[in-house]
């Protein structure tokens, strides 16, 4: 899903961000406000934080050993190698954090968020695969292979109860670059900062104008060729993550019908509901990451059910009303966040 990020006196796109930063006002800091960006994991990172020395390199390294880890898309990676069943693969901290937290995320939201989706998502050509003939029988076969419960981690070792299953976390896996990088500028003692990895971000302490970090919620309009974009809502933010899923940006139609790129792992087809966008807050970005996808399979009702159970967690919803009109609700917890 594309996303673009606008931050005060500095204009980027990112190709999977949802976010613009805003900065309210120029006063000065002791210490100055060090801004990095640069090409990750297809899509881009920028992050903004007060330090004495510019980190630029050092994030740099991190997210490649990070991407060269646990990427889908690079053949010897971690995951690929899980994937091919090379027995000899090692399974390093980065790939366990993100299966176990995927395991978490899948039993609380009783399967919506499913890390072995992939086959699924491939089928209907939202992945670097060619898109397949769709029938009842296509989708039912490789259903059979979508089940998180048939998967796990004994002896640091990736076991599967069919060969063919595959593992796959790129759902939560800017999410949790994010949260890598900002415990990289915690080790640093950086008290203040702004992470965003592929639209997902991590925050800390205030900005540059010394008040709290300012984020804009992008309006859904499906628009998949306009590199410009409104805003929904802005919020004020900080010690903590947010993250915004929908399916206004990746999509096709065929015969006149709309198909988006969320996958429910139950039905094997692609969600049909009124929810256009989950924005969810939480403590870490692997975290909000991971809910923000699973409430786009379950829609609007559900998700402010699975928001109730979870403490935690907060969320911001955009939908579809009864008469087609755009209308928002939030949690009562996130409302704190609604800046006019």
């Amino acid at each position: 899903m594309k996303k673009k990020i606008i931050i005060a006196l500095l204009v980027f796109v990112g190709a999977f961000a949802t976010f613009y930063f805003l900065h309210d006002s120029k006063k000065e800091t002791p210490m100055e406000y060090i801004y990095n960006d640069g090409p990750i994991f297809g899509s881009s990172y920028h992050i903004k934080y007060q330090y004495t020395e510019d980190l630029h390199s050092q994030i740099d390294t991190i997210l490649k050993k990070y991407d060269e880890s646990v990427s889908p898309y690079k053949p010897n990676s971690i995951v690929s190698r899980v994937n091919r069943n090379d027995s000899s693969v090692i399974l390093n901290k980065w790939f366990e954090d993100l299966f176990n937290e995927g395991m978490v995320v899948a039993k609380a939201t009783d399967g919506a968020f499913d890390i072995t989706v992939a086959p699924l998502v491939e089928a209907w050509g939202f992945s670097f695969k060619k898109k397949m003939d769709i029938t009842k029988h296509t989708i039912d076969s490789l259903k059979s292979l979508v089940d998180y419960r048939r998967v796990k981690i004994l002896n640091n070792k990736v076991i599967k109860e069919d060969p063919r299953i595959t593992v796959d976390c790129i759902s939560m896996g800017d999410g949790y670059a994010s949260d890598i990088i900002a415990d990289f500028l915690e080790s640093k003692g950086v008290k203040n900062y702004m992470v965003e990895i592929g639209g997902e971000i991590k925050l800390k302490g205030l900005n540059s104008s010394n008040k709290i970090w300012t984020v804009g919620i992008d309006k859904p309009i499906d628009n998949i060729d306009s590199m410009s974009t409104d805003y929904q809502q802005i919020v004020a933010i900080t010690n903590g993550a947010l993250s915004t899923s929908g399916n206004y940006r990746n999509f096709y139609y065929k015969d006149g019908k709309k198909y988006a790129h969320t996958i429910d792992p139950k039905s094997g087809y692609p969600v049909q509901h009124s929810l256009l966008s989950a924005t969810i807050t939480a403590p870490t970005c692997i975290a909000a990451d991971a809910y923000s996808t699973a409430c786009m399979v379950i829609g609007l009702e559900k998700s402010l059910e699975l928001i109730k159970q979870h403490s935690e967690l907060e969320g911001y919803f955009i939908f579809s009303d009864a008469n087609g009109k755009m209308a928002t609700v939030c949690t009562n917890g996130f409302k704190k966040y609604l800046k006019e």
